[in-house]
């Protein structure tokens, strides 16, 4: 199937294949990206390949009043030798993410048109982040889209130990004070896990995200109009 201009819209996520994937094609710009992730489905694919659009079933998902604070997560929180930020420095952050090295893979899905059109949705206000600093360097952090009150995690990375899970200790924090919905988590990870996230049916998933995002979506939609 190919994805086309967001006028004519996606496909049903819920014809998307048994791993995943719902279409082919399309592009990266702020409309197409928010009509995506209004209807639960997100972009990624490798370098020198087509933009590929998923929308995986069950999906996995973190309610931010599940995150597992760990003892020694709390302990190190409670230090004050790291200093946690929102949304100064979305290049440096959605860069070192790209090139992290991760256990078990190779290269990196955040291509160069990625960045590009995340930082576009920074710039619109709708991409953000948390950063880690210790002692003015950057230690950890992650970006994401917040559409109304859903947060589509995309990427974290951590150069000390727990840089990128206090980082979302500090999200769901957020998100419990902010009344999110549910942070998506897209595919499940043992690391995840883990932290208290758990994989929840695609149909719910999507009667959550499109009730969730509706307010954000229509402004959205009227203020990228008027360009």
């Amino acid at each position: 199937m190919e994805a086309s201009s967001v006028s004519l819209g996606f496909p049903d996520p819920e014809q998307a294949g048994p791993n995943g994937l719902l279409a082919v094609g399309g592009d990266l710009a702020p409309e197409t990206l928010i009509e995506a992730y209004s209807n639960g489905i997100f972009p990624w694919f490798g370098e020198h390949e087509p933009v590929l659009w998923w929308s995986p079933d069950p999906r996995m998902v973190l309610f931010p009043h599940e995150f597992h604070c760990s003892r020694r997560l709390a302990r190190r929180l409670r230090q004050g030798r790291y200093a946690i930020t929102h949304d100064r420095a979305f290049a440096e952050v959605i860069h070192a993410c790209a090139t992290h090295p991760r256990p078990g893979q190779q290269g990196t899905w955040i291509v160069p048109s990625m960045i590009r059109a995340y930082m576009r949705l920074h710039e619109l206000g709708l991409a953000h982040l948390v950063e880690v600093w210790e002692k003015g360097h950057l230690v950890g952090g992650l970006y994401e889209v917040l559409l109304g009150r859903v947060f589509f995690a995309e990427s974290m990375f951590s150069r000390v130990r727990d840089g990128s899970k206090m980082a979302l200790a500090e999200l769901c924090c957020q998100g419990i004070s902010d009344a999110w919905a549910l942070i998506d988590c897209q595919f499940y990870t043992k690391h995840l896990a883990s932290l208290g996230a758990r994989e929840i049916p695609r149909s719910w998933f999507l009667s959550i995200v499109r009730v969730a995002t509706k307010k954000n979506r229509v402004k959205t939609r009227f203020l990228t109009s008027r360009k």
